[in-house]
This record gives structure tokens, sequence and C-alpha cells, in this order.
């Protein structure tokens, strides 16, 4: 199924895509599905059967034309979002064009890092201030969301918790990354003002996944276009971890809930950054205007098109306050 979270009338409502492109409203089918998407991904067992056997009657009275909705991101509010690195293509590349050789520690253990999940974005208008435009890129990305409570899983375990998949654009704000990883700390502010999710959350049997002794792996071709002119092309299957490896890393010694969305890292070719470095790109970056396009093979086209907003103007430096001593009677002074 494609599960879709969309606005109609002022409502947010969920569904899932029809054959014919129409949208099919879970909640004026069955009132037992008058749930968010979160809500349905956990209580999946019991619901997941109403929405396929809706899916398959269509019916009428419960259909909308795609025109008339408003797509957001499938999973607007998730439990958590982290971010993979997950593409050697990606990281050796980012890594040369800075002068440095590759670390070999990538190829030890996949890593990930939280994002904003509070500042979840679907299709459509991309609203960023004007420190952001400074080297604003975009990242295209795959992205899955867990569907079962996970601790300490097997490779087949983690598989088994995957509910879906979807397209991430990890929008980023270089010149604001780069001075913030100079502290070795981060990316913090250069990352946090918007991740776009969608179109839709595409469940497991409808993709291409192929068995490996590492867990599943998606076929699927991934490119992203800017203005039209297609800039990065890859594929899913080129990614140096699975998601049931990041998943088994991430669920190490914790408890990882159904709702939680875990991103792959940017395929090779797949941001300016590299592009830039490679000199593919001559320092092209994204401005006001733009139209940004992630396709992925069987997840859609994920559209969005930037906009400034005004925002205070924030200081290139502050004043910082400096050390501070401690007195002989252990206060601050």
């Amino acid at each position: 199924m494609k599960l879709v979270t969309f606005r109609h009338q002022d409502r947010e409502r969920i569904g899932c895509v029809l054959k014919e492109g129409r949208i099919l409203d879970f909640a004026a089918a069955d009132a037992a599905l008058a749930v968010d998407m979160l809500e349905l991904i956990r209580r999946q067992d019991e619901l997941m059967p109403k929405a396929r056997a809706l899916e398959a009657a269509a019916p009428a009275h419960a259909t909308l034309e795609a025109a008339s909705v408003t797509l957001m991101a499938p999973v607007p509010r998730p439990v958590s979002m982290r971010d993979g690195y997950a593409f050697r293509q990606h990281v050796m590349t980012a890594r040369r064009n800075r002068g440095l050789e590759m670390i070999p520690e990538f190829d030890l253990f996949p890593v990930t890092y939280f994002t904003n999940h509070q500042a979840v974005t679907g299709p459509g208008d991309l609203t960023v201030q004007r420190h952001h435009l400074t080297r604003l890129d975009y990242e295209l990305e795959v992205a899955i969301v867990t569907g079962r409570a996970l601790t300490n899983p097997s490779l087949e375990e983690a598989d088994a918790g995957i509910f879906g998949y979807t397209i991430m654009n990890d929008w980023s704000a270089r010149h604001l990354q780069m001075e913030e990883m100079k502290l070795s700390l981060g990316p913090c502010k250069g990352k946090d003002f918007a991740t776009s999710l969608g179109p839709w959350l595409v469940t497991k049997d409808e993709l291409s996944l192929e068995k490996t002794v590492q867990g599943e792996v998606l076929n699927a071709a991934m490119t992203c276009a800017v203005n039209g002119k297609v800039l990065s092309t890859g594929d899913a299957n080129s990614m140096n971890w699975t998601f049931a490896q990041i998943l088994q890393r991430t669920a190490y010694g914790i408890q990882v809930n159904p709702g939680e969305v875990i991103g792959s890292g940017t395929v090779g070719t797949g941001c300016l950054l590299e592009l830039n470095g490679s000199k593919i790109t001559d320092n092209l970056w994204l401005k006001a205007g733009d139209e940004v396009v992630l396709e992925i093979a069987g997840l859609g086209r994920l559209v969005n098109r930037i906009i400034e907003v005004p925002g205070p103007q924030v200081p290139d430096t502050l004043v910082s306050m400096g050390p501070r001593r401690m007195d002989h009677a252990g206060k601050l002074d």
C-alpha cells in the first residue's frame, strides 16, 4: 500500500493511493480507521487488514480526487528521526574533496545521528530563512519507518520490524553546518530546520526487496532534479550497510519503537556538496524559487519549492560569557 497523510477541508486524515491516482480516505470509509499514521502503525495487526480490505473495495463515497487534497509528510510527527551514513561512495568522495583519506571505521559499524523530528515537512513549499540559504543543499535519501518495538534484534527481526519505506530529503544549510562542526559536535543548526518526507509511505510488500545474509536490500533507482535538470543519480542497492544492520546497531541496548524514522544517508552524487567538490557542478547551491524533485523507483516523487521567509538577523558571532570561576566557598562568582 501507498499510505498518505493529507489535509482535506482543513482536517488532517490518513488514507492510501488507489491505482487511478485517487485518494481513499480511511476515516470516511470506516470509523475504526479515524486515526493518525502513528496509531495505524502501532496497531497494524488490528487496523492494516481493515485498510487493505478498503483498498480492495475502494468505496466511492470515501474516494477523493488527488487535486482536492494537500499531501503532508506521511508520518508528520515521528517518534524520533535518525539519519545514517550508509553509502560509501558519498562518504569517500566527500572526504576526498576535503583532502582526507577514507575513514576505516566506516567499514566497522553503521552510524546514525539524531535530527529534528519536530521539523518534518512533506511535499510542497519549503520555507527557509536567510542564513539557511547560504549554501543550501538537498540530500537524496531513502528512509524506513519502524513498525515494531526492537531491542537487540537479529538481522531477521530488524527486517521484520520495518513497516515501510519513504523518500527523505535531508536539507542542509552547509555554511551553518561547517561552522558548527568545527567544534566536533553536531550537525545541529545546519540540519534541524527541515527534513522532508513523502509523498507516501510504501509498505514492504509493494517493493523489490532482495534477501541477503546482511538483510533485505531495496533495488530502486534514485534521482534528484533541480529546476528540471537531473543532477544526482544512484540506486538504493548501493548502500554498504543494510537497514537491518543499521537497525541492529541502533537498537543495541535500547528499545526502538514503532513510528521512528531512519534515513539511509546520502546516495553517491546525491547532494551539491559532493557534486561541487567533484567539479561536476560549479559552486551551485539552492536558492529561493528553486524546485527540487527527488524520485525513487517504487516510492514516488517528492517535490519541494524553496521559499524564503523573513527572519531575525542572526549575528555572525556572539559575545561569549567567558570562563567563570568558582570562589573558595564553591559558588560561581
